[in-house]
């Protein structure tokens, strides 16, 4: 299966998250976080960049749960400035 190219928004979307995450951290350490949510450090270090824009769901429920951010306020943050989209 071959994923679509991710879209302006979406890249957008995934910048807005990584910066949540790490205003969410904070003081904390990177490797520290990582650890307790179990991914690696280069992946957070990539997500709280930009340059992992969708990261998979698994791992943002994770770092949430870790951060203690509720999961509904960073799909918020994701969410802020996409295109709406009509039911079918």
């Amino acid at each position: 299966m071959v994923r679509p190219p991710l879209t302006a928004e979406q890249i957008a979307a995934g910048r807005r998250l990584g910066a949540a995450l790490r205003a969410a951290r904070g003081t904390r350490g990177l490797v520290e976080v990582a650890l307790a949510a179990g991914i690696s450090p280069e992946t957070l270090r990539k997500i709280e960049g930009g340059r992992l824009p969708a990261p998979a769901f698994g791992t943002v429920v994770c770092l949430s749960e870790v951060l203690g951010v509720p999961l509904g306020e960073l799909a918020g943050v994701w969410l802020a400035g996409m295109p709406v989209r009509q039911a079918s």
